[in-house]
């Protein structure tokens, strides 16, 4: 197993700390509170992508009756993962986590509880190998029946934008007709000091996360019909009742169906 480097900050971790979560270290922390001190929003950013997570997959079982989900870089496990928004709503849910993360590894055992009735399973696999994503989790997955796919965040550690786009492409060719991509990534173009903080984070030497234009992120889409109200930032989207007024922010999502 890799040796988990605790001397240099990790965006998994610092992400587990901006959420309110205990796998990170004093480094994390610092970087965390380094960064919000020039940004204060990126814990919104995060929390909001959270949530985003959330309301997604609970349209997914309800609202579209799925029951199979392969969510890809997981990250560290926080509270209302993937397996267990699904399961909450439909125990009989199956749930496919990747990620090749030592640290995500080590803390894997967290994410494979389960209903008695579902199925949850973790693949040690890099989102580079789109291909052997999927022949694994067809272990655990009925890949001739619609499935899920989640890309939380995750796309922005691609540095190339079509590399980045080969990759959703090819994951979503090994999925039936009627899977669904739920998708949603750090955006240009809403807040400037966002940009200008994640742009200073990029050139520290830590694993830099690249913001992109939402037309780019709307790229990750093509050939997808997208549920209502499409590619909007990620508190617009199916806001809950009594959510008062969301406002934008840079964080970016959509829900879409593969026809």
């Amino acid at each position: 197993m890799t040796e988990i480097d605790t001397s240099v900050p990790h965006s998994a971790r610092i992400w587990n700390y901006w959420l309110g979560g205990k796998d990170n270290y004093a480094v994390d922390e610092a970087a965390g509170d380094a960064y919000t001190a020039v940004f204060p929003g990126i814990v919104t950013i995060a929390r909001s992508s959270r949530a985003f997570l959330g309301r997604s997959i609970r349209y997914l079982v309800t609202e579209a009756g799925v029951r199979q989900f392969l969510d890809v870089g997981t990250g560290l496990p926080t509270v209302d993962n993937t397996h267990e928004v699904a399961q909450r709503l439909a125990p009989e849910s199956r749930i496919v986590y990747v990620d090749n993360d030592p640290l995500v590894l080590a803390h894997a055992r967290a994410l494979l509880t389960s209903t008695p009735e579902g199925v949850t399973a973790y693949e040690d696999l890099s989102l580079y190998e789109p291909e052997k994503i999927l022949q694994a989790a067809s272990r655990t997955l009925d890949l001739s029946r619609p499935t899920a796919l989640i890309l939380s965040g995750i796309l922005g550690h691609v540095a190339d934008y079509d590399q980045a786009r080969g990759i959703v492409r090819r994951l979503l060719a090994g999925l039936p007709s009627g899977s669904y991509l739920s998708l949603n990534e750090g955006s240009r173009g809403t807040d400037p000091d966002y940009e200008q903080a994640q742009d200073a984070y990029n050139e520290t030497g830590a694993v830099p996360y690249f913001l992109r234009p939402v037309d780019q992120i709307a790229g990750y889409f093509d050939g997808l019909d997208l549920v209502e109200p499409g590619l909007v930032s990620v508190p617009l989207w199916h806001t809950e009742p009594g959510a008062g007024d969301p406002q934008p922010i840079g964080q970016h999502g959509a829900l879409g169906r593969k026809p």
